[in-house]
């Protein structure tokens, strides 16, 4: 029946126009990709007082005016109307206006005036999510989105213990509707640098209604194609970024990054906060509105940088990125070093030298800013800027316009004009539309374990509003008023794993001597779990950026709740702090203090395909809820079953991006991935990129093939040729490996063109030599036919325990000498590698002997020893 309706809808081909009884239109099979406000006359129904665009087959733009005439700028919201033709029906009858599309069918009772629940309806066509909305409803199950910032607050609640933080609604509800009232948001000029325009007086509705049911992806899109895409930020910016609150001087900042260098740890961007600048004030000096003037500055503070412009050149040749902290609310003081230009050009009189008000909805003062303060900071090497606006909300010349959300549009829009670069903003939310100017800063949070747990559904629901990069003081921002002032090392190190698996990995803190999060001052297994969360980051640079690619290209972000994949599933909703990371990862974070030396908790793995549960070996069973446990060095991340992922080796940073691409196969099911490059920093990135599709396929007879295709697309200065890694992660030892046809030899040492096993992770680690990127590429993998073996249980854990395990124990008596069969054990990873034809007899006696350790430790050195291995293991 479905099926013959769409048949009809695309049978009939008459336009709605002056009072025809019966309309369609129909996609000419041409996208249109223009962005345009003014919809396509064929998507469009009128009738007097009222108008309705067709814009998806889910979302109708719905006017009543009382003029009878309707806008057509773009909103703060709504940036595009012209979309491609989607089919309807549409026809008067007996009084009413029925548009029927795939998904929607509207009624509206001609002449009645303004929209109300007697005159218009909207049923949803599914008939598993059926529903009739009329105005007035109210949405009874919003998933939320986000709120302006985190400041002050610990989790959901203020510090002061009362206030709750109330987030904004979101985009997507379970009710399965959801309706943008757009009538008195602000407007766009027409001008080059669009400017904001006031609506035109009169009453006037202007909504739009998405139906979505439980296709919450579709609903993002739709929104996306209206809305404007969430803007790709440069791949630099998916790196680590430093930041602190403290009055650096050149002499500090070379300190800090040379210890990043000294300790080798990567690092791409440095944050320099406001004490860069002087300020004209003493605490308690006021400006004109009434503002603290501490905050604002503009020029250079010669006592801490003494010559700018050699320390920004330092930067550079070290490959970082460099942002400043701006509160513009004071205007310009009159000792700053543009005072006497911008006066000039602002005809500014300077009798009294008074300061410059700050005017962000003038144009001129705006343009001023950037040309004679900003950019030539730029030019000496400032790559973009912090907005820290935390003054009064609204202008103050139009009434209702939010200052965040207009300063966010001012600043990112004038860099996209006028700059070969991509832009990149860092900045606070300010409401709806604000999604495209890319990254967030949450605000100075609570440093507690129960901040660290509202965070990963904080970042999540934010995509419900397409705002994805929220950019969090990883560790805390300052401690809670009258509570101990000591850093917790358990708490930054949960909080900087979960940083790593974050949209943007920043950590910050306020000015307190206490809040040294130098991951060099700490030492042991603290230092060994910071260092790794920070390498595993730019390990998986190439997926966190092929997957904002795809934010970039369909609206879905980096950090999204399960309930996306999973509507239908209770579970998905209830498990709040779990969170897809990308398309085939999902993460469970580490919320809690560990008890006896473990994290315990409960993890849902969706149904669907099984879950590989990285930092432990083990291949789950998904549709399960299951209680794991994971050591301060193990984290709760989880890849689908047969994924593929794009990592990369040992890097700096990301300022270029390396000559070698790792391929990492997950065990479990067959695969496929399409691994994302551009220039990495060009504004054409919307035309100018490339994608490589790699497939894996397991064959009859125990055989695994990986084919790395043709790229395609092309951007400037792209590499001719790659290297690539391919490793097979849990996975057996082969019997054979072939490359292009071509078997290639086994090496216990891997060099040049040979493979190798590494017991300690189970994987097989093939190389590929640097070839023509246009050439296809293929790897067959062979596995024995006559035995075989099971080796994600956990082995990989299990390896690594024991190793621990028998290094203390050989700290706790010296003097030990283990049994054959325990030395066996320990050294299985090793005798793995060292002697493949004896794989699999080497996994059976290690599964045997296993379990007996602390009986065979027992009977040579006695229960003592006995008894504190088998605690260590947790075998009793």
């Amino acid at each position: 029946m479905k099926r013959l309706t769409i048949c009809i809808l695309f049978s009939i081909t008459q336009i709605y126009s002056n009072g025809q009884n019966i309309a369609m239109s129909q996609n000419s099979g041409q996208k249109d990709t223009r962005l345009s406000p003014l919809a396509d006359n064929k998507a469009i129904i009128s009738d007097d007082h009222v108008r309705f665009t067709i814009l998806t087959s889910g979302m109708i733009r719905m006017e009543w005016s009382e003029s009878a005439s309707f806008v057509d700028n773009r909103s703060f919201v709504i940036i595009n109307r012209r979309l491609p033709l989607v089919p309807y029906i549409a026809e008067k009858k007996e009084g009413w206006l029925r548009i029927k599309t795939p998904e929607l069918e509207l009624k509206y009772k001609l002449g009645e005036g303004k929209f109300n629940a007697g005159n218009l309806s909207v049923r949803y066509l599914d008939p598993l999510h059926t529903f009739l909305w009329q105005p007035g409803m109210q949405q009874t199950g919003n998933l939320k989105g986000t709120y302006r910032t985190l400041d002050g607050f610990e989790g959901d609640l203020h510090a002061d213990g009362t206030t709750p933080l109330k987030m904004e609604d979101g985009l997507l509800a379970t009710d399965g509707w959801t309706l943008i009232d757009d009538s008195k948001s602000f407007l766009f000029d027409n001008s080059e640098w669009p400017w904001v325009k006031t609506r035109p007086t009169g009453e006037y509705q202007d909504w739009y209604f998405m139906g979505y049911g439980k296709q919450y992806k579709k609903a993002l899109f739709d929104f996306s194609s209206v809305a404007g895409k969430v803007p790709l930020p440069p791949l630099y910016a998916f790196g680590y970024w430093w930041s602190r609150y403290w009055s650096y001087s050149d002499n500090d900042a070379r300190e800090v990054v040379g210890n990043f260098e000294k300790y080798n740890v990567p690092l791409d961007v440095l944050v320099i906060d406001m004490d860069w600048h002087y300020t004209d004030s003493l605490r308690g000096k006021r400006d004109i509105f009434g503002e603290s003037q501490q905050w604002t500055g503009w020029t250079w503070n010669k006592r801490l940088f003494p010559d700018p412009d050699n320390f920004l050149n330092w930067l550079k040749g070290r490959h970082l990125k460099t942002t400043l902290n701006l509160h513009p609310a004071s205007g310009i003081a009159p000792y700053e070093a543009p005072y006497a230009e911008f006066a000039r050009k602002m005809n500014f009189d300077t009798a009294g030298k008074r300061n410059i008000p700050y005017a962000g909805s003038d144009k001129k003062f705006m343009q001023t800013l950037f040309d004679v303060v900003l950019h030539p900071m730029e030019k000496k090497g400032v790559d973009f800027w912090w907005l820290d606006w935390q003054q009064w909300l609204n202008d103050k010349k139009i009434p209702g316009l939010s200052n965040t959300w207009w300063i966010n549009y001012v600043f990112f829009s004038e860099k996209e004009r006028h700059s070969s670069q991509r832009p990149l903003l860092y900045h606070r939310w300010g409401g709806l539309g604000n999604h495209r100017y890319q990254i967030g800063f949450s605000g100075d949070a609570i440093i507690s374990w129960k901040t660290l747990a509202f965070q990963p559904y904080f970042t999540s629901s934010a995509s419900n509003v397409l705002y994805g990069y929220w950019s969090h003081d990883i560790g805390g921002h300052m401690f809670k008023p009258n509570s101990p002032q000591v850093l917790d090392a358990e708490l930054y190190t949960r909080w900087m794993q979960f940083g790593a698996l974050s949209p943007i990995f920043r950590t910050h803190s306020t000015k307190n001597a206490v809040l040294n999060k130098e991951i060099w001052n700490f030492r042991g297994e603290f230092y060994d779990a910071l260092n790794a969360a920070i390498r595993f980051r730019y390990q998986l640079a190439p997926y966190v950026y092929t997957m904002a690619r795809k934010t970039y290209d369909s609206g879905i972000c980096l950090v999204r709740p399960l309930y996306y994949d999973h509507p239908e599933s209770p579970e998905a909703y209830d498990h709040k702090t779990q969170y897809m990371f990308g398309d085939d990862m999902m993460v469970a974070p580490v919320v809690a203090p560990m008890k006896d030396g473990e994290s315990k908790l409960n993890v849902w793995l969706p149904p669907g395909n099984d879950w590989f549960e990285w930092n432990t070996g083990s291949l789950l069973k998904g549709g399960q809820t299951t209680e794991r446990s994971f050591t301060l060095e193990e984290y709760p991340l989880y890849v689908k079953a047969g994924a593929v992922i794009p990592l990369y080796r040992e890097i700096k940073n990301l300022d270029k991006a390396p000559e070698q691409t790792i391929i990492g196969v997950f065990p479990g099911a067959d695969g496929s991935t399409r691994i994302y490059e551009d220039g990495g920093n060009s504004a054409r990135y919307a035309e100018d990129f490339a994608f490589t599709k790699v497939v894996s396929r397991h064959l009859p007879g125990r055989e695994q093939q990986i084919s790395i295709l043709p790229r395609k697309g092309k951007y400037q200065e792209m590499p001719e040729k790659r290297a690539y890694l391919v490793k097979l992660y849990g996975s057996e030892l082969p019997v054979f490996v072939m490359v292009n046809g071509k078997t290639i030899p086994y090496n216990v040492n891997p060099d040049g063109g040979e493979w190798s096993y590494e017991g300690k992770e189970l994987t097989v680690t093939i190389p590929l030599p640097a070839n023509s990127c246009s050439v296809r590429q293929d790897i067959l993998i062979g596995f024995s036919r006559t035995d075989s073996a099971d080796v994600n249980t956990g082995m990989v854990k299990i390896f690594r325990q024991l190793t621990k395990a028998i290094k203390a124990l050989k700290f706790r008596d010296a003097g030990i000498i283990l049994p054959e069969e325990v030395g066996y054990c320990e050294e299985t990873n090793l005798r793995l590698q060292y002697y493949p034809s004896a794989f699999y007899e080497t996994l059976r006696y290690f599964n045997i002997h296993y379990p007996g350790i602390p009986d065979a430790i027992r009977k040579s050195s006695g229960p003592a020893n006995a008894d504190w291995i088998s605690e260590f293991l947790k075998m009793k």
